[in-house]
C-alpha cells in the first residue's frame, strides 16, 4: 500500500486547522482587496485632493478635501484598523496551531515550496495564473482523503508550476508584472537565481519550475508573456499540459513542514492520474517513468476508494483519448467500493 490513512486525532486537527486557516484567509483577502495600499491628502494645484495608494506607481484620485471626503478618510482608516486588529488575532490562533501540527505529522509541505505557494496566493496568482502541477498536487489529494502518501511518491526537491497564459493580469497585479515571477520568488527568499530561461533555484537548493501546454504552432507565434521584466522566466512548452490544464480545478488546504495551512490548486486527481499514466510510456521521461507509473495507481485508488470519484468516460468526457485509454490499465476490472 502505499498510503496509510490518519488517525482520529490527526483528522480533527487537521480539520480544525483548515477551518482556522480559511477564516485568516478571508479575512487577509478582505483586507487586501479593500485596504492594500494608503489612503492620503495630496496637493495637487494648490489644493488639496484625498488620494488612495494603489501600488507603487498607481494613484486613484477620489477628490478634494471637503466634508465628505474627510468622512471617507476617517472611515477608512477605522475600518482598516478594525480589520488590522482581527487579522493579527486570526494569524496568531493559527500560529498557535503549527506546533501541534508538525507534532502530529501533519506538515507535510516543504517549507520553501510552501512560502512560494503562500505568496502566489496572496497575489491572486494561484488558481488564476498559475496552477500546481506534478508531485506537490499529491498534498492536496492526500490532505482531501485523510491519508499520507509513502515517501517514496513525494520526494522531490523542486515544484512545477503551470502558467495559464489564458488569464490576464488584473490591475491589481500591475506591480506583480512590473517585478516578474522572479522577483516573487526574491520576495520569499532573497537567494533565489534565475537558472534557465524557466526555472530558478534557491540556495539550497530548491528548484521551482515555470512550464506551460507546448502549443500547436510552437515556434511560430509569440510565447506566452509572463511580466514586463525582460528578465524574467519563461515558461517551457511541455506537451501534454493542456489536458492538466483544462482539467477541472481541485483546491485543498495542506500544511507545509513548519505547521502553517497553505492552499493548493491543480488538477483533478483522475485527470492528473491518467496524465501520470501516459507520461509512464513516453520513452524521454528516462527514469522517472516508474515513479509516474506508481503515482497513477496511487491517486487513481485515492480517487476512487477515499474521494469517491468516478472513472468513467462519461464524466471524464473532456480528457482526450490518449489519457482516457490509460482507465482500463489502472482499473482492470470494475473496482469495488471500499467498506
Amino acid at each position: 500500500m502505499d498510503f496509510v490513512e490518519l488517525n482520529a486525532d490527526q483528522r480533527r486537527q487537521r480539520i480544525d486547522a483548515k477551518q482556522a486557516f480559511e477564516v485568516w484567509r478571508a479575512a487577509d483577502r478582505d483586507f487586501r482587496h479593500s485596504y492594500r495600499g494608503s489612503m492620503h491628502w495630496r496637493r495637487v494645484a494648490g489644493r488639496e485632493y484625498l488620494s488612495r495608494k494603489h501600488s507603487k506607481n498607481v494613484w486613484e484620485q477620489i477628490g478634494p478635501r471637503s466634508t465628505e471626503t474627510e468622512r471617507i478618510r476617517a472611515d477608512y482608516d477605522a475600518q482598516r484598523k478594525l480589520l488590522r486588529a482581527r487579522l493579527t488575532k486570526l494569524d496568531r490562533a493559527l500560529d498557535g496551531m503549527n506546533k501541534i501540527n508538525r507534532a502530529m505529522n501533519l506538515g507535510r509541505v516543504p517549507d520553501i515550496a510552501a512560502r512560494v505557494l503562500s505568496k502566489l496566493d496572496s497575489e491572486d496568482l494561484l488558481g488564476r495564473n498559475v496552477l500546481v502541477a506534478g508531485t506537490h498536487s499529491l498534498y492536496a489529494y492526500e490532505a482531501r482523503a485523510g491519508i499520507l502518501f509513502d515517501g517514496e511518491l513525494t520526494a522531490t526537491k523542486d515544484i512545477d508550476l503551470l502558467f495559464d497564459a489564458r488569464q490576464r493580469f488584473t490591475f491589481v497585479m500591475q506591480e506583480v508584472r512590473e517585478r516578474g515571477f522572479i522577483g516573487l520568488l526574491k520576495q520569499v527568499d532573497g537567494t533565489f537565481k534565475k537558472v534557465r530561461g524557466y526555472n530558478a533555484a534557491n540556495d539550497d537548493p530548491y528548484v521551482v519550475d515555470l512550464i506551460r501546454p507546448e502549443k500547436k504552432n510552437e515556434g511560430a507565434s509569440r510565447d506566452p508573456e509572463v511580466s514586463l521584466n525582460p528578465g524574467d522566466l519563461q515558461p517551457a512548452p511541455i506537451r501534454g499540459l493542456q489536458w492538466l490544464q483544462n482539467a477541472p480545478r481541485f483546491e485543498e488546504v495542506v500544511i507545509g513542514e513548519n505547521g502553517r495551512p497553505v492552499l493548493i490548486v491543480c488538477a483533478d486527481p483522475r485527470a492528473f492520474a491518467l496524465h501520470k499514466l501516459w507520461l509512464s510510456k513516453q520513452p524521454e521521461r528516462g527514469a522517472a517513468r516508474r515513479r509516474d507509473a506508481l503515482q497513477a495507481v496511487a491517486v487513481a485508488a485515492v480517487a476512487h476508494d477515499y474521494l469517491g470519484m468516478k472513472f468513467d468516460r462519461k464524466e471524464l468526457m473532456a480528457l482526450p483519448g490518449p489519457l482516457l485509454d490509460g482507465m482500463g490499465e489502472l482499473f482492470p476490472k470494475p473496482p469495488t467500493k471500499r467498506r
